[in-house]
């Protein structure tokens, strides 16, 4: 099935590092044309390169996905560049875990932006695309706190189970041609540690946390299972857990 994948114009936030370039450079293998987009644009620029120089499709535009405009930008520019959008990958994501009591607002404030309001960004930039040719396919990159808090995790959980909660609304709420997916990784090797502002913290997070990882590869093959699927099933949920990682 993953000949349904040949073809596809594919748009993913956070695409410069992590979970985001696995995508990116899995797709693409089998036949995806993607389009990335993060802040880092010399890092983008690398990944799109090395796509290209072995015969892929990818070109890249600077993103800030708590910018309405700039999400929507950057899915006209998939049009722009391919003719069409058939994929938006909600990826970009921050964990700067901390206590509720270390009162570090400013991070709370951002992770709320990023996480939650970058989703809703790619939404409203891509569903009218979708809508006006009735097919499409949203992924939403969250994680296993999407069900699952623990002491430190509070606030970064609840825009995990936000963004489970807006994945299950909008999948019942689109056109039944228009399909919506979740994946949720569990310990998976990305940048995202580097968030902790609190460096004991952060060491403890690696040291418990951050053990038995996944690569970024295998949550590129399960994105990339679901959007093979033929356009009659839509898987709506994975979780993808290393097979040591039994606690969270």
């Amino acid at each position: 099935m993953m000949e349904n994948v040949k073809g596809k114009v594919v748009a993913i936030t956070g695409a410069s590092s992590g979970i985001g370039e696995a995508i990116a450079r899995h797709l693409s293998d089998l036949g995806a044309k993607v389009v990335l987009g993060a802040r880092r644009v010399d890092r983008l620029k690398v990944v799109a390169e090395e796509i290209t120089a072995k015969g892929g499709a990818a070109v890249y535009k600077r993103l800030d996905v708590t910018d309405t405009n700039d999400v929507k930008e950057f899915a006209g520019y998939a049009v722009e560049q391919f003719g069409t959008l058939d994929v938006f990958v909600n990826n970009a994501g921050l964990m700067p875990l901390s206590m509720i009591n270390s009162y570090k607002v400013d991070e709370w404030h951002r992770m709320v932006d990023v996480n939650i309001k970058g989703v809703l960004h790619g939404i409203a930039a891509a569903l009218p695309i979708f809508e006006e040719k009735d097919s499409g396919q949203f992924v939403n990159v969250t994680s296993v706190a999407d069900r699952w808090i623990g002491p430190t995790s509070a606030v970064y959980s609840a825009t995990k189970f936000a963004v489970r909660a807006l994945s299950d609304g909008l999948r019942q709420e689109v056109s039944r041609n228009i399909r919506v997916t979740l994946v949720a990784p569990g310990a998976t090797e990305s940048e995202l540690a580097e968030t902790i502002s609190d460096p004991e913290l952060k060491k403890l997070a690696i040291e418990r946390f951050r053990i038995d990882l996944l690569p970024a590869a295998a949550i590129a093959r399960a994105v990339a299972f679901a959007v093979s699927q033929p356009s009659d099933v839509d898987v709506n949920e994975i979780v993808v857990r290393p097979t040591a990682q039994k606690n969270i």
